[in-house]
């Protein structure tokens, strides 16, 4: 009765495995088609870009500090205004500079006051040992006299010179023009010179604009800076910190000497006019350089790429069934991107519910649209 009991079990366990295979067979082959919406790809001009990062630099930039010390009695400027080479920027009591460079002048005219009597001495004595009417001890000494004169009057011009300097260093000057900054100082303060930063001024216009290239793009940028560029030409572009397009055009000023050892990059430098100035000093930006490949492209919609595992991939349309298709991606295109490796320009793609297909998933389509 037992074993009677388990044969029955047994069939009984086997009748309800078959019944469930055979369900889940026809579920299925009863799956529904996705419905997805397709376009048709083609080859289309597309004009786009490199990125690179990048910062404005003043092409010229110097710090202002004194050369001579002493207490601040003139500012002569409007902080962050245009200033102009040669207008005076700051005052360093001069009265004690002042006071050098006069004594200097009068110890001046006092060393070649001696200097001619001197000479005189020396030409009377010179007669006078013509006719050995004078000792040689007598003209010896006259000749000592007018070396020592004239070097007192070298002496005292040494002085002078160096007082002048002074002098003129207690008031600042713009090296250039430019734009200044905030002062560092205000009336009163002591300075000590080559130490105290006063202020800086940097040029407004053009302005330089730094970036990194890796060395394998190297021989590309050198032909582009021996390339001549037209006022049309957009082959650098820069895009500002709110995304907008900066509307005046560069051209390469510079090529770093070498390459960064450890980075495999080099740095290059753009110039582009500022006549509006709305560049300054240490902006970011993106430096857009017009592709090499820009023309025509596999060009197609950046939602119809699916990423998995940093790997991207589109669906191709073959019939009713999708194929899945690995692709390289190149830059975008406002809401396109171009497609370097992985389609001809002449397949059939999904664009919308690309999420719900897994490769030869059945599909119901829409008429395509045309790119």
């Amino acid at each position: 009765m037992y074993k009677i009991s388990v044969i029955i079990i047994f069939f009984a366990l086997v009748a309800g495995m078959i019944s469930c295979n055979g369900g889940a067979a026809n579920k299925k082959t009863d799956v529904p088609a996705i419905p997805v919406t397709v376009t048709n790809v083609s080859l289309t001009k597309a004009v786009f870009y490199n990125s690179y990062p990048g910062n404005i630099v003043a092409l010229k930039e110097v710090e202002i500090r004194g050369q001579v010390s002493g207490c601040i009695t003139g500012i002569y400027f409007i902080e962050g205004k245009t200033v102009h080479s040669g207008e005076k920027l700051y005052e360093i009591d001069r009265r004690k500079y002042q006071a050098d460079y006069e004594a200097g002048q009068s110890n001046v005219k006092i060393a070649e006051d001696n200097l001619e009597k001197v000479q005189r001495d020396a030409d009377r004595y010179t007669d006078l040992a013509k006719q050995d009417a004078v000792a040689k001890q007598l003209l010896d000494n006259a000749m000592t006299d007018l070396k020592n004169a004239r070097q007192q009057v070298a002496a005292a011009n040494s002085g002078l010179i160096k007082a002048k300097t002074d002098f003129d260093y207690s008031l600042i000057y713009a090296p250039f023009d430019g734009t200044i900054g905030f002062s560092s100082v205000k009336l009163g303060a002591l300075i000590t010179p080559g130490q105290t930063l006063l202020n800086i001024v940097s040029s407004d216009d053009p302005m330089g604009v730094d970036f990194e290239i890796t060395e394998t793009e190297l021989s590309r940028f050198q032909q582009l800076e021996n390339a001549p560029i037209s006022q049309i030409d957009s082959t650098f572009r820069i895009t500002l910190p709110d995304n907008s397009i900066y509307p005046n055009i560069g051209k390469i000023s510079v090529i770093d000497r070498a390459v960064d050892r450890q980075t495999g990059t080099i740095r290059v430098r753009i110039i582009v006019p500022n006549h509006e100035r709305m560049l300054k000093p240490g902006m970011s930006c993106k430096v857009l350089v017009l592709n090499e490949n820009a023309g025509q492209q596999v060009l197609i919609p950046f939602k119809a790429v699916l990423e998995q595992l940093g790997e991207y991939f589109v669906f191709t349309v073959k019939d009713k069934n999708v194929k899945q298709v690995k692709v390289s991606l190149g830059p975008r295109v406002n809401s396109n991107v171009v497609i370097l490796k992985g389609l001809q320009g002449n397949e059939t793609i999904v664009v919308d519910g690309i999420q719900k297909l897994h490769d030869s998933s059945e599909i119901t389509i829409a008429p395509p649209q045309k790119q």
